[in-house]
């Protein structure tokens, strides 16, 4: 099945307004089969989960199918998928979990390209119980990540990296990342939050014992997922309250689930793998769709990148060797592009966007740049649109 951008976009009933979305990256338009799916799991018969009643059952049924789509999206085992209201509450949550096996001493590594979330979790932790924290930098010219080995010893824990920058979309040498931290005994703590929209994901070949995203940034609703290691998990003990269940991934979940949410996910996953998958198998079907996906979002980065180098007093940050589609553009009031742009119905929003370590390292404070995030349903319109209204902007 060839990708099809404009019978893509037929699906996502918000687009029909005419906005050029580039803000992607803070989060996907929704398509319309995600939405019928939270609908449906509303107004259909559902409790708490169980094994009695129908609508126990149903709740039930829609927690294991969720499980099984987010095992099949991250190539990963559906006993480690932790829900949760969203990955910072998550990491905040396994952060103090895991500082419990922490002390004085000890040592956690954190990188000052990731999002706040892969960092001030781990960071409050191991100031909770007197561990140490080792900042792994990158290079600000070439936004790529130092070399982890400086960073390493026998007593590191820890080791938390983005698999793409939110802000620059640089994508680190993870799977080399986590060999050298396995090597010194260190759990990996990958946040795929910004990666995971944009690339086909095998948990196990990136070598990440805890992998985090986002359902919302993939054509999904708003909450997290946790897939990590089952031995890892049966390790931990987090704090939960008595009654509540203690089989993993259970025990990591607090309350009950929102089973609308976990409906959703399963649709989003659903609705990936039918945009151009060709096989009945899930895993194969979405693999092949986030091949289609790259190869259709890196023309129309080609295109922009282009336009941009012909527009007098924009500097492109984004510069690493291997990245996602996105784009931080350092210009004189980005927050007035920003207004600007959005005026005339396209969305590119100026911020640090929570990877505020990453701005500030770049030189553009808690400010930071406009960002430019392209998406599936990205068409080359939009990308002609934003370079007029750049174009005009720099012209004020």
């Amino acid at each position: 099945m060839s990708y099809d951008v404009a019978a893509l976009r037929a699906q996502f009933p918000a687009l029909a307004a005419g906005t050029a979305h580039f803000d992607g990256p803070g989060g996907s338009q929704t398509p319309a089969v995600v939405a019928q799916a939270v609908a449906d799991a509303m107004t259909s018969p559902i409790a708490n989960r169980g094994s009695v009643t129908e609508a126990e059952k149903h709740a039930d049924g829609i927690v294991l199918r969720a499980r099984a789509a987010m095992a099949d999206l991250l190539d990963a085992d559906p006993r480690g998928i932790v829900f949760g209201r969203s990955t910072t509450a998550l990491l905040f949550d396994l952060a103090r979990t895991l500082a419990g096996t922490w002390g004085p001493g000890d040592e956690v590594v954190v990188t000052r390209l990731d999002h706040d979330a892969n960092i001030r979790p781990w960071v409050l932790a191991a100031e909770s119980v007197g561990a140490t924290v080792r900042w792994l930098d990158f290079d600000p010219d070439t936004t790529e990540l130092d070399d982890v080995a400086t960073v390493l010893s026998p007593r590191t824990r820890l080791v938390a990296v983005t698999g793409a920058s939110n802000l620059v979309g640089t994508r680190p040498p993870v799977r080399t990342i986590t060999d050298a931290a396995h090597a010194v005994g260190a759990v990996t703590v990958v946040d795929g939050v910004h990666l995971t929209s944009h690339a086909a994901i095998s948990v196990a070949e990136l070598g990440a014992d805890v992998y985090a995203c986002s359902p919302y940034k993939f054509c999904g609703p708003h909450l997290g997922v946790l897939a990590a290691r089952p031995e890892l998990l049966e390790e931990l003990r987090p704090a939960k309250l008595l009654p509540s269940s203690d089989a993993v991934p259970e025990r990591f979940e607090l309350g009950t689930l929102p089973y609308e949410l976990l409906a959703g996910t399963t649709a989003a996953v659903d609705f990936l793998a039918g945009i151009c998958g060709s096989t009945a198998d899930r895993r194969a079907a979405l693999v092949e769709t986030m091949g289609a996906i790259e190869a259709h979002e890196d023309p129309l980065r080609a295109r922009l990148e282009a336009g941009l180098a012909e527009l007098p007093g924009v500097v492109v940050r984004s510069r690493a060797a291997h990245r996602t589609p996105t784009l931080l553009l350092q210009l004189d009031r980005p927050a007035d592009a920003y207004r600007y742009l959005a005026d005339r119905r396209v969305n590119a929003p100026a911020s640090s966007f929570y990877a505020l370590e990453a701005s500030r390292r770049l030189g553009l404070g808690d400010t930071g740049g406009l960002r430019v995030g392209l998406s599936p349903y990205t068409c080359a319109e939009d990308v002609e649109r934003l370079l007029a209204g750049l174009r005009d902007f720099l012209q004020l």
